[in-house]
């Protein structure tokens, strides 16, 4: 039985997110796929960091809109942590399509 580090899966599924945002028909695929598995108030969520993403050119707030992911992410798999995996699948999922359309690797906010 593999042992699944809720941490990890918090941390990586908040970069995905932040990471997806540079791109926007990968943000919303993402979004639909967060949103059917957690629901439409995090879908709604999704919305709007990827509205303050837009308005912050310099990057500045991307750090700090993983790390409320994270904590949302953490607190969900607390409470749910049967979804740990669909998460680390997507995450793994969107990353790799992120690294193929943009042709480079995503940040590393860690």
């Amino acid at each position: 039985m593999a042992v699944t580090h809720q941490p990890r899966v918090a941390w990586d599924t908040a970069r995905a997110i932040v990471d997806a945002t540079r791109d926007e028909e990968l943000f919303g695929w993402l979004s639909v796929q967060l949103g059917d598995l957690l629901g439409p108030a995090y879908q709604d969520s999704l919305d709007a960091t990827r509205d303050q993403l837009r308005h912050d050119p310099d990057g500045v707030r991307a750090s700090a809109e993983a790390g409320l992911w994270r904590t949302r992410v953490e607190d969900l798999l607390r409470a749910r942590p049967e979804l740990a995996g669909e998460l680390r699948g997507l995450t793994t999922l969107a990353a790799g399509l992120l690294r193929e359309r943009s042709g480079h690797r995503p940040s590393t906010l860690s």
